[in-house]
């Protein structure tokens, strides 16, 4: 939505953009690491495009 990386790690898995997002919503919710990780991934697909 707001860096691209859910449309870019869903292009890169072979998953839908709302998969992604709900992957990184229950990462937050359980974990507490949706937005690091969120972070992170934004970070990697900056450097590889």
């Amino acid at each position: 939505m707001i860096l691209g990386v859910s449309a870019w790690l869903a292009s890169k898995i072979g998953l839908t953009e709302k998969q992604v997002r709900l992957l990184f919503l229950l990462a937050l919710l359980f974990l507490g690491a949706g937005i690091g990780l969120y972070l992170m991934l934004w970070l990697v697909k900056i450097f590889t495009e």
